[in-house]
């Protein structure tokens, strides 16, 4: 497998209040004659909000228009989402677009508490509304400290699938804390409702140095099952990875296999990182972010066949 970059595409120009840095973990969905991008930008407190560009389905290098206001803003001051919030996945169920972000609060014995909070857009997904003001994803007793960036997938005979990260605990080597995440799988009747816990999809390696693994994105196709993610490690910058399969259920890493890494100057020479693969116009493209996070923007690449 190989991918042929095609350059980064947006990055605030911080004219915009509540959009000065960051276009943070992009989420796409095909509008037409439009990709539109999801994606979270921070103003000048670090606070985060959702926001898009629409790029030309055709040429996806081109940005044709770009939100004025934010799609999703913060939530009410207490709530899990009131720090930021990050889409994930953004697709179609009947006539509404349904948005599934990480919100973020910030804390102090640790940077931040993240879950997976669920918004409804009805105007062609442009703005977006909360169908609560608690996470979809919350804290359970199995999975207490953080469950966040959820896919999600109508299945065909009704109900949703989904993957996301759980958080096995938090670590602090020489008093800097990080999470601990592995990729779950979990069913829902509703795409609201979910258990209190997922069966584990992939593992991080800690052996390898690898505290996290995050983001997820499935694409289905040709070649069977793929996952996608990032490999968050003490031994290496951020990666890309994935795992593929015959059925959906049963995974096998193959991270050597991605055929997309840091470049050798630029944006994305520090790191590649979030993922997101989809299907247009007959080729497959991957949107991802870039060094430090998506302070560089993202860019997008297509897979050469």
């Amino acid at each position: 497998m190989s991918w042929k970059k095609l350059g980064r595409i947006f990055c605030p120009d911080g004219t915009r209040s509540w959009a000065k840095t960051h276009a943070l973990m992009p989420t796409p969905v095909v509008l037409g004659d439009v990709i539109r991008v999801y994606f979270a930008s921070l103003d000048a407190q670090s606070f985060g909000r959702a926001g898009w560009v629409d790029l030309d389905a055709r040429d996806p290098t081109r940005v044709v228009d770009q939100a004025p206001e934010p799609a999703l803003d913060l939530g009410a001051l207490g709530t899990f989402d009131d720090s930021g919030v990050t889409p994930s996945c953004v697709l179609w169920v009947g006539a509404e677009l349904w948005m599934y972000y990480v919100g973020w609060q910030r804390a102090e014995r640790v940077p931040y508490l993240l879950f997976a909070g669920l918004a409804k857009s009805r105007d062609g997904g442009r703005s977006f509304v909360r169908v609560s003001q608690v996470p979809v994803l919350d804290r359970s007793v199995v999975e207490p400290f953080s469950r966040g960036a959820p896919f999600v997938v109508s299945e065909p005979g009704g109900g949703f699938r989904g993957w996301y990260w759980a958080s096995r605990g938090w670590s602090a080597p020489g008093g800097s804390p990080h999470y601990n995440n592995d990729l779950c799988e979990i069913f829902s009747a509703d795409g609201l409702h979910w258990p209190a816990e997922g069966a584990c999809a992939v593992a991080r390696r800690p052996d390898c140095g690898e505290f996290s693994l995050g983001r997820p994105w499935v694409a289905h196709g040709d070649r069977g099952w793929e996952l996608w993610y990032t490999i968050r490690s003490h031994a290496a910058p951020d990666a890309i990875g994935l795992a593929t399969s015959t059925d959906g259920r049963s995974w096998a890493r193959d991270d050597a296999r991605i055929g997309l890494a840091r470049s050798d100057s630029g944006w994305d020479s520090e790191m590649v990182c979030y993922a997101a693969v989809l299907r247009v116009h007959g080729r497959e493209l991957m949107f991802y972010n870039g060094n430090r996070h998506g302070l560089t923007g993202f860019g997008v690449a297509a897979r050469v066949v």
